[in-house]
């Protein structure tokens, strides 16, 4: 009912940039948050950045300065622009959501995963 697709990862070198995308789509009255999770091989999934739906920002302090989240009300959309890339951002990226459903009750969605990897 209610989809997640993810766009922009890739390979990139040490220092470049990516900008991924995640759109959402479906049975939904509104979106709450919006954040960007990540997991590297044998870690557990973080969180990178978040946005509420009044444009407040959190970010770890890792990616301070280099990430910047940001959202499309109007299109569903949340982006995450990343900057001075380094290995170890090397992960698989993950969207996550916090909807009201038509039906009027708040759901938490994952999207598939886009994979990042930072290596010359």
């Amino acid at each position: 009912q209610v989809q997640l697709v993810e766009s922009g990862g890739g390979l990139v070198q040490p220092g470049g940039s990516l900008r991924l995308s995640c759109a959402v789509s479906g049975n939904i009255f509104s979106i709450y948050d919006m954040a960007w999770y990540r997991q590297a091989p044998g870690k557990q999934r973080e969180l990178v950045a978040a946005m509420g739906r009044n444009g407040t920002t959190t970010y770890v302090d890792f990616v301070k300065g280099r990430f910047t989240i940001s959202r499309d009300n109007a299109k569903n959309t949340v982006y995450l622009q990343m900057t001075s890339l380094k290995p170890g951002d090397t992960a698989v990226y993950y969207c996550n959501v916090r909807v009201l459903h038509i039906n009027k009750y708040e759901y938490e969605y994952w999207g598939q995963g886009t994979p990042v990897t930072v290596s010359s």
